[in-house]
């Protein structure tokens, strides 16, 4: 074993990824229930919550996002705690740093490497023109946006950089198990709307950033506030995020062309700016990392 985690049993490589998969699978079969749940609760039937424009819109995302963090949060309970014995600290929740100095600093780092994705189209076109509204409504759509966002960053973090990647870390190494685990969350993203093969190859390096916040000071929090740095400074410039259009008064996004280079549709993750950006802050982040391990 590579890591610092103790789990309850003796672990080799096949029980690791089979415990992985359990995971994974047991967190996808909660999230469908809990998402179901609501939408009979909401709407009177499963279809009602699932098909339509109730199936988009800030509404959608903060439930559909909630019904993940619960499910892969009870996942995490039953395989991670319970059947395998590890603890707060192993899941890097807690005893690895500040959990707030450690989001703070990630929601700037992913804040700030969105916006570079995004400054670097403005020579291709990229950039801003009025919209409808004032900067009271901007201010209030933004707000809101972001704490709807909230709840999908966190329970992705949960689910891709939880217990698989402690499990695969411990017997593989951080970096076979960050990769492994950065490919399978492009795959996530696959069906998203607009979806490009240089937009989920981006969307992997940003796993893999993901994945290296989660070993630096802050643990799960640095993650975390990474991944909602990056997609509510995108959804703050009224830039799509993988895919997801949001619509912010006051300013109105253009992503200028020609699409390898700036994202097109997709948003800026589907672009050549966007995998400056990124690789630019998974090297800040594991510089970080280094110094977080040695101090």
């Amino acid at each position: 074993m590579t890591d610092g985690a103790a789990v309850r049993k003796p672990l080799t490589g096949g029980r690791a990824i089979g415990w992985s998969i359990a995971f994974l699978l047991l967190g996808f079969a909660l999230t469908i229930l809990f998402y179901s749940l609501f939408s009979v609760l909401r709407f009177g039937s499963v279809g009602g919550g699932t098909t339509g424009p109730n199936a988009t819109g800030v509404a959608y995302i903060v439930a559909a996002g909630w019904s993940q963090l619960l499910g892969f949060g009870l996942a995490t309970w039953i395989i991670g705690v319970r059947v395998l014995g590890l603890g707060a600290a192993d899941l890097r929740w807690r005893g690895h740093g500040r959990g707030g100095r450690g989001f703070a600093v990630g929601l700037a780092l992913g804040g700030i490497a969105a916006l570079a994705a995004l400054l670097l189209a403005v020579p291709a076109g990229g950039g801003w023109t009025a919209d409808r509204g004032g900067a009271g409504d901007y201010l209030a759509r933004v707000g809101i946006t972001a704490a709807a966002l909230a709840g999908p960053a966190l329970s992705e973090e949960v689910a891709f950089r939880g217990v698989p990647l402690v499990l695969l870390a411990l017997v593989f190494g951080r970096w076979p198990a960050l990769v492994a685990l950065a490919l399978l969350f492009a795959v996530a993203h696959a069906v998203n709307p607009n979806a490009t093969v240089f937009g989920l190859a981006n969307i992997a390096l940003a796993g893999i950033l993901l994945g290296v916040a989660f070993f630096a000071p802050g643990g799960i929090w640095t993650a975390f506030g990474a991944h909602l740095g990056w997609n509510a400074a995108l959804a703050a410039a009224d830039a799509p995020v993988s895919g997801m259009p949001f619509s912010i008064p006051f300013i109105d996004h253009h992503p200028g062309a020609p699409a390898w280079l700036t994202g097109g549709a997709f948003g800026p993750e589907g672009g050549l700016t966007a995998t400056v950006a990124l690789a630019a802050a998974t090297l800040v982040v594991a510089r970080w990392a280094r110094k977080g391990a040695t101090a």
